[in-house]
């Protein structure tokens, strides 16, 4: 869908929220709403790691379920309507104010540089994937880095996971659940997971674990149709039909323009405070993926974009009392 002309500025914005996936959209939502008068730029990937899913069935309001790219085309339109201005763009680079009631510079596209008094972090952070070209031509067609998003359209069928880690490890028994079989890949000849939840993957009878395997090739030409995987010891090869693949080794964060400004854990996610979305800067709020590595789910970022935008509001109200 078209996107507003950039207008130029001529004084410090209310509020900048950088990304566009539910976090983004629902932050500007509320900000406008507020009278924060938010623009918003999209990153390169409009829309977020959803635009990349075809159908999205967990996410409240929507009893047929929606594909990802209309529900982003919904948001922002949504958030359009309140008179958010929407741009594609991508910051390249941030100056971030570190007293209160500083002003926080972000560059977009390395040229043009935006002032304002807040700043609404919702880059996301992306999947890590193996890079097999039968693998990346078939995303969205079977292969899938989010079981708890794309679980449920395999129930009753047999499916493959990828990983040996504590996610893997909760995904690949999440599948058992639903699914009759789940053939777990860990390329190592062991897992890396915590034992408790290497534990509950030996005990589930329908997970059949595979170490010191990696997939070979992913087979079909529309969807998935079967695995063929490799013994990386032996160099054995061995065919199994599958309709569903899950990738599960990991995330992340697109935060490297805010290092060395903004606290992060080892894997660079955003540190927020308590409940809140506050950064340990003055006027920052990280909300979404960007920030939350434990659920990674459209409505829990949708839900921290809303506390975003209200506490950046609260944070605009203290400095003009």
């Amino acid at each position: 869908m078209p996107f507003k002309s950039i207008t130029m500025q001529t004084q410090p914005l209310k509020t900048l929220i950088i990304g566009s996936g539910p976090a983004g959209y629902t932050a500007a939502i509320y900000a406008a709403r507020a009278d924060l008068k938010p623009v918003l730029y999209t990153g390169m990937e409009p829309g977020g790691q959803l635009t990349t899913t075809t159908e999205v069935d967990n996410f409240p309001g929507y009893p047929e379920g929606v594909d990802g790219p209309t529900m982003m085309v919904q948001l922002q339109q949504q958030a359009e309507r309140f008179g958010t201005e929407v741009h594609i763009g991508m910051a390249t680079s941030v100056e971030l104010a570190q007293e209160e009631g500083g002003i926080h510079r972000v560059t977009i596209d390395n040229d043009k540089v935006i002032e304002t008094q807040t700043v609404i972090i919702a880059t996301g952070a992306t999947a890590k994937y193996l890079g097999l070209p039968s693998e990346q031509r078939l995303r969205g067609g079977g292969v899938s880095a989010c079981a708890v998003c794309d679980g449920f359209f395999y129930k009753g069928q047999e499916v493959a996971i990828v990983g040996g880690g504590d996610t893997a490890c909760e995904e690949a028994t999440y599948l058992a659940n639903i699914c009759t079989k789940v053939t777990m890949l860990v390329r190592k000849d062991h897992m890396r997971a915590s034992k408790a939840m290497q534990h509950r993957v030996t005990s589930t009878p329908n997970i059949d674990l595979r170490y010191n395997t990696e997939i070979d090739e992913v087979l079909g030409d529309q969807v998935v149709e079967g695995l063929r995987m490799v013994n990386n010891q032996t160099g054995d090869k061995e065919q199994i039909e599958i309709t569903g693949l899950f990738i599960a080794i990991g995330h992340k964060p697109n935060t490297d323009i805010f290092k060395n400004q903004l606290d992060m854990d080892e894997a660079g996610y955003l540190i927020t405070e308590g409940k809140s979305t506050h950064t340990n800067l003055p006027g920052v709020f990280a909300s979404g993926d960007v920030q939350d590595k434990e659920y990674r789910q459209a409505v829990t970022a949708a839900g921290t974009g809303c506390m975003a935008a209200l506490d950046a509001e609260r944070y605009l109200a203290t400095l003009s009392v």
